[in-house]
């Protein structure tokens, strides 16, 4: 996505923090947030001498525990801003593993080059066919099992048929119970997935697996600690064929692509853009599980407006996604812009745009 295109330009490259506020904090291994902190990036081609130049937009929002610091991400952006000139690969250089940083500047070149060939993003990342809709799920919070069911209910009450509920912070039993509430709930046609973020042990995912089935819960995300990669290898072997699919999603990040399909530890394989270091480096990799037989799911850090709609985008390019979790607007109180993504009927409306479709970011 970039260096097989024309960028012998002159470009610049500008950055800007932000600070939005949560609608309610998030608990992560490594403390509470209460509000995602990052940097908006835009990339402007200065070669024109008249009219408004052609600009590309990016974004960096670090995640403790996915990817570099906050400190560390604006240095390599700084590095990526004095480097970029005429050459982008210089920027890209700058920022080596710096994971969030490479995300904003990918983005950022995708879509300038998406809006000078006139064509929404996810066309020129995927060179695929027109896609007016990608399916989401509707992330459920780890409420009581009564707040549970009722939030799920809610949720199929606005479209979605899709639910993903949060566990692992609750005894195991109270979890079931909450899963089993939510299935009385929402009835047995909705889709029911179930994150665990690493919290059990293996004889708990053992008992939740058994109970999951009879529940008919579709996917069963990382429940072992990201190192258990036999583990869960072992849970997948557990549940059959037939059985809840496993997925991985810290897993890819411990262990990589490679060693998940030789252990044979997942069905499915989420995929964070910002984590794995660009909406170039997920597509490749969606296409190369997809050949593998895994099924590649496409989900969001809790982000703003502009890398969440260039989730939004990577999810149109993989063909027959299945539901994705990038309807996270709710999960903010505040945002950089106006959402140019509807969500209707459990669907994301993909903006058909030149480029990303995000406007009204920047402020001068």
């Amino acid at each position: 996505m970039t260096g097989d295109c024309d960028y012998a330009r002159d470009l610049e490259l500008e950055y800007r923090s932000f600070s939005l506020a949560l609608s309610s904090p998030l608990e992560t291994a490594d403390g509470t947030i209460d509000s995602r902190d990052g940097f908006l990036v835009r990339i402007v081609d200065t070669t024109l001498d008249g009219g408004d130049p052609p600009i590309g937009y990016g974004e960096a929002t670090p995640l403790p525990g996915w990817t570099e610091s906050h400190a560390d991400c604006e240095a390599a952006l700084e590095r990526a801003s004095n480097a970029i000139e005429t050459d982008p690969d210089a920027a890209l250089e700058a920022v080596e593993d710096q994971v969030a940083a490479r995300h904003a500047i990918t983005l950022a070149l995708a879509d300038l080059q998406a809006t000078r060939e006139s064509m929404p993003l996810y066309q020129y990342i995927g060179k695929g066919p027109m896609v007016g809709r990608v399916p989401v799920n509707a992330t459920i919070g780890d409420g009581s099992p009564t707040e549970t069911a009722s939030e799920a209910a809610a949720a199929v009450g606005r479209g979605f048929n899709c639910c993903k509920l949060k566990v692992g912070r609750r005894d195991l039993e109270t979890d079931i119970e909450r899963v089993r509430r939510t299935r009385e709930a929402v009835g047995p046609d909705v889709e029911l997935r179930v994150d665990a973020n690493e919290a059990w042990t293996y004889d708990e995912a053992t008992t939740a697996l058994e109970a999951f089935t009879d529940l008919d819960v579709a996917i069963l995300e990382q429940p072992l600690p990201a190192g258990a990669l036999e583990g869960h290898a072992d849970l997948r072997e557990r549940a059959g064929d037939d059985g809840v699919e496993i997925a991985l999603d810290e897993g890819l990040l411990e262990h990589g692509v490679d060693a998940i399909c030789d252990a044979e530890a997942a069905d499915v394989l989420v995929l964070k853009p910002m984590a794995l270091g660009g909406l170039d480096v997920a597509r490749k990799v969606a296409a190369w599980v997809g050949m593998l037989e895994v099924t590649p799911v496409v989900t969001t850090t809790i982000d703003a407006v502009v890398a969440r709609t260039g989730a939004v985008h990577l999810a149109a390019s993989i063909p027959d996604v299945p539901a994705c979790g990038v309807a996270t607007t709710e999960l903010l109180a505040e945002d950089l812009g106006r959402d140019p993504v509807l969500l209707e009927k459990g669907s994301a409306v993909v903006p058909q745009a030149k480029g990303l479709g995000v406007e009204g970011v920047w402020q001068e």
